[in-house]
């Protein structure tokens, strides 16, 4: 069973790695969703795969990190795009959510990267 908790937070960030042309070498922001995606068996005597509360509460730290920053400026996140930020937040999520599947982080509605724990290039 599968399930999703999702997080939203607001955030200023610029690519350092593209063109200075390309527009997302400004100074920008977005309204950030994040999704986490936990997979298990469902305890027969809760009823859960995961209590969202303990999500809620495992995520907070990271949710605190991000929210209202600039992310160029978080430890881990100089190349602030969505497909590192990600996996930053599957680096840091999983030791404590160990059922973590997939982290998925959009930028806009339309836009979004999502991490598994795969290898990165």
């Amino acid at each position: 069973m599968k399930i999703v908790q999702a997080f939203t937070f607001e955030a200023a960030h610029r690519l350092p790695n593209v063109p200075p042309t390309h527009r997302c070498h400004r100074m920008h922001g977005h309204s950030y969703r994040v999704e986490l995606v936990l997979e298990g068996p469902v305890d027969p005597h809760t009823g859960f795969v995961a209590d969202f509360f303990d999500i809620e509460e495992a995520f907070a730290p990271l949710l605190r990190t991000l929210d209202h920053h600039t992310l160029n400026e978080v430890e881990g996140l100089e190349n602030p795009t969505a497909e590192h930020i990600a996996a930053w937040i599957w680096d840091r999520a999983r030791p404590r959510l160990p059922l973590l599947a997939a982290v998925r982080v959009y930028e806009t509605p339309m836009c979004w990267a999502e991490y598994a724990g795969t290898v990165q290039a």
